[in-house]
Formats: C-alpha cells, structure tokens, sequence
C-alpha cells in the first residue's frame, strides 16, 4: 500500500464544489470527488491548528485536558507508529507551528520530512532595519499596525522575497510532493503527507488567482482580518473575502496538479488519498472573521474529507453520511496499511465506510480548550458554555508544559502539582497546573479570548446557517446526556464536568 495525505489549512467547506460552492470554482475538487468516498457530515475535534493535529495523530481529543502543545510522551502517533511496521513516512510542510514550542514533536514522529519556510509569521528572513517607511504605504493601516508584533512583522519581511508564483509557499509544497513521487512511486510501503498552511490568513496568492476576484478595492494591501467581530467597511469586508477566494483557487490549482500527476502514472491503482482540512474559517458569517473568538459554527467546525482506496473502487464518487471526526483519521491511515490501532486511540477507522456506508457514531464531542463544550448527532448542535468562562477551575495536564511561542512560564509551573496516571497516558504521571489570567494562552486562544459565552442549541436541518437558536428542553437535554457520554468516554477529568454543571454519574 501507498498513501498520499494532503492537508489544508483553514479550507471553508462551503466553498468546495462538492459541497454546494459555486462563488469559487474549484474543478479540481469536483474532479477529485469523482475518484474519491466525499464525507458530508465530518466535524473536527479539538482546535485551533496543532491541538487539531495532535488529535489527527493520535487517534483522540485533547482539548479536554490541554491546549496548544506538543505531542506528549505518552502519545501514540499514526507515522511514528507506521514507521515501527517498516511503513516509511515522510511530511511536506510550510506550516510553520511544527517548528514553534508548542508543535516541535510532531514533524519529528516521521522518517523525513521538508519544511518550506515563508508562510505568515515564520521567522524566516533575517532584516535588522526592514525599509517601514516604504512598507507603510503598501499595507493596510490596520494590518501595518501590528507590525511591531513578531508575526505580523515578519509575515511583511517575508513577503518581500515571495514574488514569483514558484516562491510562493504552497507552490513549493506542492513541488516537494511530486518529487518525492518522482523518487519514489515505484516502491511500496510508504505515506506521503503533503500539508499547507494556505488558505489560511494572510490571504496572499499570485496575482493571476487575484485576478478572478478583483473587488475595484484600490487601496493598499488587505489581506489579513482580525480574529473578532466585523466592523470594516462593506468594501474593506468585499476585498478580504476576495482575497480568500484566490487562495482556495490556489489550492484548487494545486489539487489539480497533483490528480494530474495520479492520472500520468496511473497511481489510483495502487495509491490511497486522502484529502481534509484542519477546520474552516468565518468570512463574516454570524458577523465574525476567522476563528477562537466565537461560538463554534459550522462554518469552522464542519469540515470537507475526501477518501480514495484503490482496494475498494466501488467507493468512487459516493457520498457518506455517517459521523465522522478528525481522530478518525489516524486509524484510517493505520488500517490501509494493516497495521493495528492502539488501544488509547478513540477514533474509527473510515475504510469499510468506503463502500458501504453506516454509523460508526452517536456523536462528535468538539472544542476549544476553556471554552464551551460542544457537540453533534448530525442534526442538532449543542455548545454548552461555563457561566463565566474567565473564572472556571481548569487545568492543564502535560508532561511538556509549553505554550504556542514559549514555555510555561515559572509562575504557572510553581502551582503545579504531579497528578495521578490518566487512563490514556500509559502509567505516567502528569504534571496538573492550573490556569490563571497571567497565563501567556489566556487571552490568545484560551478562555479569554472569548467574544461570546451563550450555551445554544442549534437544528441544523431547520437551520442550517445557524441563526436562530432553538428553545426545547426535551432535546437539550438528550445532547446533554450524549455531550456527558462522551465526555466520560473521553476520560474528561472531573472539573471539566463541573464547569458546565453536568452530573458525570
């Protein structure tokens, strides 16, 4: 067996031919759910970006007891464990949060891998004194204005050495990918993970995909909303979306590049794809942009998944109904090369749904860390907030007590107290420290960062848009029994039951 795995980031299913888009066109993906099982009802688990890819890895959820961080010691990982049964692994990638604190044991669970530098804020270009004066003119007040923040800063630095479409990092990704196909398509037993971090913001692509989208926008660059509410301009609103329309037709581009190169070499015999995202991103939707700071939507929660098995062909251009999860992927990826899941891994693998299509699931338990705890059926959607979300008892269990961009600091540690094996962490102790308001995740992504706090229920079939939430005890209080099922299948420690007034008996 083969298999290719391409992730994007931040990929609005909405957009995506095979789920009803029609403002961008994305042929490639029509053409790819043509020779693929297309999964309509496939959530994500834990986000933002590396806690969502450590639940990929590892088969389970972790917002529950973590946020951002490292893979733990503790932590099964699908390559890792591929590479143990003689399965070669290598990953793609210009997501640069692999490369951060919080993300540096994750590309190290593959047997090679390649990182593209430029995307967003990865440092990158070394300029002691970039020329701000020229630069000034050519950004955005508002989005120049955070330039004395690292990211924000480098992300300007760094555009500076992207100018060719060949520059451009999901480009290069891409190219990376064939290449390793180009070396390596004749021989058996491996997976190829190619991953970018497009479309994600700063919504930057050649200027040909901008073409298509043009806005009559004439001001300077803007391309980077805020994580919050909308309060720009309708015209400021029009030229960001544009933006990100190119972007998707960038990735669509480059999906088409590579089903090109499966047809060339005729690799759908042989070789397994699998194409997903990490979650999607709000375009205004609900009167917000991105994500972390509202209310988990569909729009970010409910993901596009494309699967193709050469074993199973009948798959092919089908569509599933079934509930399914990014923990789902990892013992997907382990079932198509025969290789047994660990016990601690909670997802299912999705290959016999490939041909015939049934539930493997009541539910889907998703969320942030210190926000509210959410939950599906497929049909309605639950999010069940503490009622103060800044004053809850919460705490982090970790063995790598590291944030995004740093260490915990020493004032974090110093509450910390060593608590007892969890079921999932393999007889290890954990270190059990709680979160308090200095806490450099906070107000980034944690309880802080929150702009709404409202426990709603949503039918998503009355109310697909989610603009009316529904009053109905009966059925608040089935989620409510399902939400606590599967928190308690989960191992969600007992405060997580208590900040959202749920009996875990």
């Amino acid at each position: 067996m083969k298999a290719v795995f391409v992730l994007f980031d931040s990929l609005n299913r909405l957009l995506l031919a095979p789920y009803g888009g029609t403002r961008v066109p994305t042929p490639n993906f029509a053409r790819l759910a043509e020779r693929a099982a297309t999964f309509d009802r496939h959530y994500v688990g834990s986000l933002p970006c590396m806690p969502a890819r450590r639940d990929m890895q590892t088969g389970r959820l972790s917002f529950l007891h973590r946020s951002w961080g490292p893979l733990e010691p503790f932590d099964n990982s699908f390559p890792e464990l591929l590479s143990k049964a003689g399965i070669y692994s290598h990953l793609v990638t210009d997501h640069f949060h692999y490369f951060e604190d919080g993300g540096a044991t994750y590309h190290t669970r593959y047997d090679s891998y390649d990182f593209i530098r430029g995307q967003e804020g990865d440092p990158w270009k070394a300029m002691v004194q970039p020329p701000w004066e020229r630069l000034r003119e050519m950004y955005h007040e508002r989005q120049f204005s955070h330039a004395a923040r690292n990211k924000f800063r480098r992300n300007i630095v760094n555009r500076e050495f992207i100018k060719k479409e060949s520059e451009y990092p999901s480009v290069q990704c891409l190219a990376a990918g064939l290449e390793f196909l180009d070396r390596n398509r004749a021989a058996d037993n491996w997976l190829l993970q190619i991953e970018t971090f497009d479309p994600h913001e700063p919504f930057t692509a050649p200027g040909r995909f901008r073409e298509k989208f043009r806005t009559g926008w004439n001001g300077p660059i803007r391309d980077w909303p805020r994580y919050g509410r909308v309060d720009e301009l309708p015209e400021e609103c029009e030229e960001l979306r544009a933006n990100y329309y190119a972007v998707v037709a960038l990735c669509d581009f480059l999906m088409g590049r590579l089903l090109d190169y499966f047809d060339a070499h005729d690799l759908w015999r042989d070789t397994a794809l699998v194409v997903t995202t990490d979650h999607g991103f709000l375009l205004g939707e609900h009167d917000f942009w991105a994500k972390n700071r509202m209310n988990m939507y569909e729009e970010i929660v409910h993901i596009p998944l494309f699967v193709h098995d050469p074993h199973r062909p009948s798959g092919a251009g089908g569509r599933r109904a079934a509930l399914t999860q990014t923990i789902d992927l990892a013992s997907t990826f382990l079932d198509l090369f025969d290789v047994a899941a660990p016990s601690e891994m909670q997802g299912h693998s999705l290959v016999p749904l490939i041909e015939a299509d049934r539930s493997v699931r009541e539910g889907a338990l998703f969320g942030y860390f210190g926000g509210a705890i959410n939950v599906t059926d497929g049909r309605y959607t639950y999010h069940r907030f503490p009622p103060d979300p800044r004053s809850q008892e919460l705490y982090q269990y970790t063995l790598m007590p590291t944030h995004i961009w740093e260490p915990f600091t020493p004032e974090e540690l110093a509450q910390a107290s060593l608590a007892d094996p969890l079921p999932f962490t393999k007889g290890a102790p954990v270190l059990k420290i709680p979160v308090t308001e200095r806490s450099p995740m906070f107000d980034n992504y944690g309880p802080g960062a929150l702009l709404e706090n409202e426990t709603r229920l949503y039918d998503l079939v009355d109310d697909p848009g989610q603009t009316t939430p529904l009053s109905s005890p009966e059925i608040e209080r089935a989620m409510t029994l399902l939400m606590r099922d599967l928190m308690v299948a989960n191992d969600a420690p007992p405060e997580a039951f208590a900040r959202i007034a749920i009996d875990p008996e």
